[in-house]
């Protein structure tokens, strides 16, 4: 069994313990044990056979003997007794959104529902809304739930598959003959999501090169090994492909691995109406020579255009826009002055003010905003109208001691609520240097009562930017079913900024809506929404989206120079 299998054994133990009813800090502790194996870093059978299981955090003498069994015959005494007494198909209906383990039970005992097909069919039969707890209404939100997991794609999250691609790709440069690695694939364009890891390498030899690649930490299979391509399973449950080329070729290799397909597809008849063929291989003539590419730049010389950054190649006018020599100058992370949503421990956040402002600094950054929640958002412990003065003191004190080296703002970010109003009046409200307003709960509200939601905060005159619009997390919860025209007016009628919310759970606004938001004029702000110093480096992830949204750095207000950035506030204000 690898990592990720045993985790998933522990995980769905969890779940049916929850199902069944049983005390939260037991499934609590079968879960946080299923992390720490996904986390692991080691092959869990090397652990097991140097007799270190209990050296895993969390894993005591039962749980230990639990993966001992697992490992030594693929089986579970405990798990086949408890699936006998609480059918395993249940926990796929933990999956819909909003749907919890006591609600699974009543569904399970009332109506013998035990799949998520019984499940949709119940709901549309009625049957659900006579359940004691249940009524019309959350029946509609439990198909809407369905409908919602059924657009899933089960692709990888980026802010998980890239820190292990950029792992493999920094030891493949080390391989044996290698001149030269890249990224390829949806990974490079910088979506939200993956699919497998795709790498490619330069080298004359691939032989070495794909040893080294099968025999790599963490490979817990091998999926396919031949004389260009190798195919990898790891332990965590990622898996990756190499495509090794001759340094000559490399280029026509690494365009198209790259795609996207769409991209490749258009790329290609432009070949053809120069007389040429385009492969992953090289340009061939009509007379069967061929033009060898060792760099991409070298494959759209030949095509008569300039290099096209990876996030652009979706073909969504990319090539045209090369053609007329009217690409954008795309945004840069060293363009990025000011992280403008950020928490510490006056809320949710895992870090003091002081932390995080000399955190910042060191990242280059020049100002540091400090958007705490407000208090009406319970789980975090937002800041009270008290608070709010004693927070200010604290924030003066420290600009004194840091002096002109960063510049720090007092700010919240406000919960929209349920009704639309805000959770502070306008009277507190103006106190703040800066005022980010969120929708954080009552996310499935119909589309006219939750646009008009944050249609009220973006016409509030306090507010400067809308942070994480549509609420999404990537993959468990999709956003909010906003009216984006309606949203994207008002935002251009009132001067707010729209929020690219750069930590990897979220990435809202995507990438089309950020870019009819800059073509109407809005503004835009890339924040990373940071809860402790290490999520400042989740910019990355808000730059690339705001690349494949077309973005020039003009229009983003963290890219101002501060004067200018503090007199656009004042003048809100």
């Amino acid at each position: 069994m690898t990592n990720h299998e045993l985790a998933n054994t522990f995980r769905l133990i969890a779940d049916l313990l929850d199902i069944q009813g049983e005390v939260i800090y037991v499934t609590l502790a079968y879960r946080k044990v299923a992390d720490n194996l996904d986390a692991l870093g080691r092959d869990i059978n090397d652990v097991w056979r140097e007799g270190k299981l209990r050296e895993i955090p969390g894993v005591g003498k039962a749980i230990a003997d639990k993966m001992d069994e697992l490992l030594r015959t693929g089986q579970l005494g405990f798990l086949e007794r408890l699936q006998a007494e609480v059918p395993a198909t249940l926990a796929e209906l933990l999956r819909v959104p909003d749907l919890g383990p006591k609600k699974i039970n009543l569904f399970w005992r009332s109506l013998g529902v035990t799949t998520l097909a019984q499940l949709e069919a119940a709901a549309r039969g009625g049957q659900l809304r006579s359940l004691s707890g249940m009524g019309a209404k959350s029946e509609a939100k439990i198909l809407a739930g369905l409908e919602s997991l059924g657009r899933r794609s089960g692709r990888t999250p980026l802010g998980a598959a890239l820190p292990a691609a950029l792992e493999m790709l920094a030891a493949l440069r080390q391989a044996p003959g290698v001149v030269d690695a890249a990224l390829g694939g949806s990974l490079r364009r910088m979506k939200s999501t993956v699919g497998d890891l795709d790498l490619l390498a330069a080298a004359a030899d691939s032989a070495p090169v794909m040893q080294a690649f099968v025999s790599q930490p963490g490979v817990a299979r091998i999926l396919g090994q031949g004389g260009t391509k190798a195919s990898v399973e790891f332990v965590n449950g990622l898996r990756a492909q190499l495509w090794v080329h001759p340094p000559e070729r490399f280029g026509t290799a690494l365009q198209y691995a790259t795609g996207s397909k769409e991209h490749n597809v258009r790329l290609r008849q432009l070949a053809l109406d120069r007389g040429l063929s385009l492969s992953d291989q090289a340009l061939v003539r009509a007379d069967g020579s061929e033009i060898l590419c060792a760099t991409e730049a070298e494959v759209y010389a030949v095509l008569g255009l300039p290099w096209i950054a990876p996030e652009l190649r979706e073909d969504r006018g990319e090539i045209q826009a090369a053609l007329a020599g009217s690409l954008p100058a795309l945004i840069e992370s060293s363009q990025r002055r000011a992280e403008l949503h950020s928490h510490s421990t006056w809320s949710d956040g895992r870090a003091t003010i002081r932390e995080m402002a000399l955190a910042a600094r060191a990242r280059g950054l020049q100002v540091l905003a400090i958007t705490d929640h407000s208090g009406g958002l319970g789980i975090t412990g937002g800041l009270s109208l008290e608070d709010i003065v004693r927070q200010r003191a604290e924030i003066e004190a420290l600009q004194i001691e840091l002096g002109d080296s960063i510049r720090l703002l007092q700010g919240a970010e406000v919960e929209i609520r349920a009704d639309g109003t805000l959770d502070y009046s306008d009277e507190v409200l103006a106190q703040f240097d800066i005022i980010v307003a969120s929708l954080h709960t009552s996310l499935r509200q119909p589309r006219t009562q939750v646009t008009n939601r944050l249609l009220n905060a973006i016409r509030n005159p306090h507010v400067d930017i809308i942070g994480h619009p549509t609420g999404r997390l990537i993959p468990d919860r999709e956003g909010a079913d906003l009216d984006m025209d309606a949203v994207l007016a008002a935002a251009a009628a009132s001067g707010v900024a729209l929020e690219i919310n750069a930590n990897p759970n979220r990435l809202d606004l995507d990438d089309v809506y950020a870019r009819r938001a800059m073509e109407m004029g809005i503004r835009l702000a890339i924040n990373t929404d940071a809860h402790d110093p290490g999520h400042l480096a989740q910019e990355v992830f808000g730059i690339a989206l705001a690349r494949r949204a077309w973005v020039e750095p003009q229009h983003v207000i963290n890219t101002w120079q501060p004067d200018a950035l503090l007199a656009w506030l004042g003048a809100r204000s």
